[in-house]
């Protein structure tokens, strides 16, 4: 299974993990507004979600890296292979993977509509593509001994593994896959029964966040190669229809999810303005994530053709 980004080109991602931070101004925004002083206190101090399965998944990627980047520099070099900078997007998206799965952020997001939204938004343009970055399937790899790594990279490289891999990850699956599970669960039926059962959630954020780490994979491995339009496509239709659903959500004269009729009362929200604070978070904040990465994307393709149109000249 393919493991690298191409390593000269990871400059260019520094302003895309600027571009991250601002999902969060907005967002703490929406929190100050929707959160009434008389709201009640067992949701404004919600119990933190320790889930067992939860737990040991998050804390075995976390560890498993660690020890991978331990042995990856030890062995080549603290500049080899996995740069500092990347295990440090790497550990930026591990902490928010932890705040929006295990923090009180996901007991409120079964009370209110705009903060399931920032959860799923912070799974799908925040850890997803710093995960990415950080490449912890190389990582993972260096934790286990020689043999087994020789052992694991064999299998995976066999068709059986890495052709579904590379259909996985190709710029059309990904988006397809991603656009999919955005807009399908969306539609309330399915959203109120992700609601209602608490292994339709599981799933549904497990949908979110396994599509979003292959359209990253795919849209980076474009735009760090010679396929930035490819990259610039892919990710401007992204821009543009979960913008259209974020309108759609924040337009609406009707609230959409039935779900939430009764809890946001409490909060001194109607349904339909928690509707709205949802579709804001999607509209905006996550919009303006997408915009900003095109134009870095965009800036690195016009410079990789300077040479060749003087050249033309």
């Amino acid at each position: 299974m393919p493991t690298t980004l191409a390593g000269r080109h990871t400059r260019w991602w520094l302003p895309f993990l600027i571009a991250l931070t601002l999902f969060a101004g907005p967002c703490d925004l929406a929190l100050a507004h929707a959160i009434d002083s008389d709201a009640p206190a067992a949701y404004l101090s919600a119990a933190w979600s320790l889930e067992p399965w939860v737990l040991a998944c998050i804390g075995a990627s976390g560890v498993l890296y660690a020890l991978g980047i331990v042995r990856l520099w030890r062995h080549a070099g603290v500049r080899r292979g996995i740069t500092p900078l990347q295990a440090a997007a790497f550990v930026a998206g591990w902490l928010l993977l932890l705040l929006a799965l295990v923090s009180p952020l996901d007991s409120l997001g079964a009370a209110l509509f705009w903060a399931h939204m920032v959860q799923h938004e912070l799974l799908m343009i925040v850890v997803a593509p710093l995960f990415v970055l950080g490449r912890p399937l190389a990582a993972w790899a260096w934790a286990f001994p020689l043999r087994w790594r020789q052992r694991i990279g064999r299998a995976l490289h066999r068709p059986v593994w890495r052709v579904p891999w590379l259909l996985l990850t190709a710029p059309g699956t990904a988006w397809t896959l991603h656009a999919a599970a955005l807009c399908l669960w969306h539609v309330p039926a399915f959203f109120d029964a992700a609601l209602a059962n608490e292994a339709v959630h599981t799933f549904q954020h497990l949908c979110f966040l396994f599509t979003a780490l292959l359209f990253w994979w795919s849209l980076l491995q474009a735009a760090t190669g010679s396929r930035q339009v490819v990259a610039l496509v892919s990710l401007m239709t992204t821009f543009v229809y979960t913008g259209v659903l974020g309108a759609l959500l924040t337009l609406a004269p009707t609230a959409w999810y039935p779900a939430y009729h009764t809890t946001v009362q409490a909060f001194g929200l109607s349904p339909l303005e928690d509707q709205q604070l949802g579709g804001l978070v999607m509209w905006i904040p996550a919009g303006l994530v997408y915009v900003l990465i095109g134009v870095v994307i965009g800036a690195r393709w016009m410079d990789a053709g300077k040479p060749r149109i003087m050249r033309t000249a």
